[in-house]
């Protein structure tokens, strides 16, 4: 088999992505600790059950959501959860299942942070792109995880991070 280099064009695209990811993922994850003493996965965690009926979510929901292993996930929740943002409840209908569920503490903190939050997306992605621009990156980013996860539904290898099983599991 032989490998598929990158051409100069790909390779110059694809550092620019990862100098871009990084940069930016840095810029939100300094203003969420310095604003709301968390990082960005939580915010995202406490964001994404703002916006769900009830504020809660089934645990393996919110992982394929948030595109993350369940055991980061359950991390995650144990940590929002001792701080009294998030809780958690067993599920009626399926033992084996439970919910993640915002708090008002959790929603009140969420409320005091997404404004700091929303103003350094825009300034550090928004702000730098034209209409169309926005458009493009919206398109290339939902083909880019729809082939991703096109290819593992059809592979049935379950290598999406929220089917994985931890090293523990049986």
């Amino acid at each position: 088999m032989t490998t598929r280099w990158l051409t100069p064009e790909e390779q110059r695209a694809w550092r620019a992505y990862i100098a871009a990811s990084r940069l930016l993922e840095d810029a939100i994850d300094r203003q969420l600790q310095q604003e709301g003493g968390m990082p960005h996965l939580f915010y995202t965690v406490l964001a994404n059950l703002s916006e769900t009926p009830g504020r809660r979510l089934r645990m393996t929901d919110l992982a394929e959501t948030l595109k993350i292993t369940r055991s980061r996930l359950t991390y995650a929740v144990t940590r929002l959860e001792r701080d009294g943002l998030v809780r958690r409840e067993n599920s009626s209908q399926d033992k084996r299942g439970s919910f993640a569920v915002l708090t008002d503490e959790g929603m009140a903190v969420l409320e005091r942070t997404a404004p700091g939050h929303v103003e350094t997306v825009r300034a550090a992605l928004f702000d730098r792109l034209t209409p169309e621009q926005v458009a493009q990156l919206e398109e290339i980013c939902t083909g880019i995880a729809r082939g991703l996860q096109d290819a593992d539904a059809g592979s049935g290898a379950g290598d999406l991070p929220w089917r994985r099983r931890s090293p523990c599991s049986p």
